[in-house]
């Protein structure tokens, strides 16, 4: 059994792990940036280790401190969050070499997973339907190769990086005369943003639905997917608001994909929490990518399987079995959760500063995961994102009247929120109906 964590990580999904870790009896460690000092995981920890500066590279993207800390403080396992090192292959193959345990898949699956082309050809083969596309890396201008098959599809395509993640590394482009230029931006983009710049592209939908499933499996040859989530309100592919149970889409269909996906796992040798990515169009899913970390919404899972799949993941990390089985597994209820970010709510441009006064909301059923408080000081360095506002309640319709009352009774001052934005979102007859798609949000800020 794991008996010391290191948590590589900061925020909320920090604060998050170490609670799961004192639920098992597990010690902690948190290691921190020198801007981070103040965090409450840090505070609430065993031990805790500054890591490097403020500029992520110096600490959170700083494989060899983050070694050192653990070598240092005598630490069993590191769990990455999410972001920052969590899919990185090198940092788990670093950790693996070292004798820590990777809360996490192998750097083996983490190789074929991170590199979308690998994971795509590999799904097929494991009966995942996926996306028509190109599957190999494009080459550096529009070749004969890249024009056929872009005619076999058809315009609009989706151009993405081989190696891209959080909506960067991607564009539409709608005709051949755009091709070439489209290539070279997105390529640019690519290479600041992941260091590598290959691409390839998928065909377009017009109007789909982003369907995610969670899974969680273990070494011995087990895995049980838990639902689905919907995640299509997002602006910029960036994820906004998520729920589930996802509006419109049977059951039966869910355990379907669900079950292939837990089949995908045990051939692939997957160990731990992971979610498949699918766009959801016209009745049929398709393979985008899989996430092998734990999500930012997987609280709305949680509540309605009523399952602690942070605690769950650490267990499987320690060697054992899961501990339930997919009979065991029912969704009940209806579960939305709101991204708080300090950004500005008309250019979304991030908001950092002092919060003056901060006042979490409450009541049956109402769940906040945040790690900030009065008098905190957001820095600028990482992530907007102040906390997560979860609601849970029988029907997706109270779910909702009580997610509009909680994010009224939430208090931020000192810096900008989209709180507002929200509170409007959930009374828009797009979203009450829930007949939205990933464009949705991105048109209803245009008008508005």
């Amino acid at each position: 059994m794991i008996k010391k964590v290191l948590i590589a990580n900061r925020g909320e999904i920090a604060l998050r792990v170490l609670r799961a870790c004192k639920k098992l009896g597990i010690k902690t460690v948190a290691v921190h940036s020198t801007a981070d000092r103040q965090l409450a995981h840090v505070k609430l920890a065993d031990e805790s280790v500054c890591i490097g500066g403020p500029n992520p590279k110096e600490s959170y993207l700083n494989m060899p401190s983050i070694i050192s800390a653990a070598e240092l403080t005598n630490s069993d396992a590191i769990h990455p969050g999410y972001g920052f090192l969590s899919e990185s292959e090198m940092f788990a193959e670093i950790i693996e070499t070292n004798k820590f345990k990777f809360i996490g898949p192998s750097s083996k699956v983490l190789n074929k997973m991170g590199d979308k082309i690998k994971a795509k050809n590999a799904m097929k083969d494991f009966g995942v339907p996926c996306i028509p596309g190109f599957d190999g890396v494009l080459p550096e201008q529009p070749d004969k190769a890249m024009l056929k098959k872009v005619n076999e599809i058809g315009y609009p395509i989706m151009l993405k990086a081989i190696h891209g993640g959080g909506g960067r590394g991607m564009m539409v482009v709608e005709n051949e005369s755009e091709l070439a230029n489209s290539m070279n931006i997105v390529r640019t983009e690519a290479k600041n943003a992941f260091g590598n710049g290959d691409l390839y592209f998928e065909k377009y939908f017009d109007n789909p639905r982003h369907i995610e499933i969670q899974i969680m499996s273990d070494e011995h040859g087990n895995a049980v997917h838990f639902g689905e989530r919907d995640c299509s309100m997002q602006r910029r592919n960036q994820k906004i608001i998520e729920e589930t149970q996802a509006c419109g889409i049977s059951r039966e269909e869910i355990n379907k994909i669900g079950a292939i996906c837990s089949e995908a796992c045990v051939k692939l040798g997957y160990t731990g929490a992971g979610t498949f990515e699918f766009l959801y169009q016209d009745g049929h899913f398709s393979f985008i990518e899989m996430n092998t970390r734990i999500q930012v919404e997987h609280p709305v899972t949680e509540l309605v399987t009523n399952t602690d799949l942070i605690a769950e993941q650490i267990k499987v990390a320690s060697g054992e079995k899961l501990s339930m089985k997919q009979s065991d597994i029912t969704l009940t209820g209806h579960a939305i959760e709101c991204r708080i970010n300090a950004e500005d709510p008309n250019t979304f441009i991030p908001s950092p500063g002092k919060i003056e006064s901060f006042h979490a909301p409450g009541g049956p059923g109402v769940r906040i995961d945040t790690h900030v408080y009065s008098g905190y000081s957001v820095p600028p360095y990482y992530d907007s994102l102040l906390a997560k506002l979860i609601t849970y309640d029988k029907t997706r319709e109270l779910a909702i009247e009580k997610m509009y009352q909680a994010l009224s009774e939430t208090v931020v001052q000192g810096v900008k929120t989209n709180i507002d934005l929200h509170k409007k979102l959930l009374r828009t007859d797009f979203f009450t109906s829930g007949k939205y798609s990933i464009n949705t949000l991105t048109k209803y800020i245009k008008n508005n």
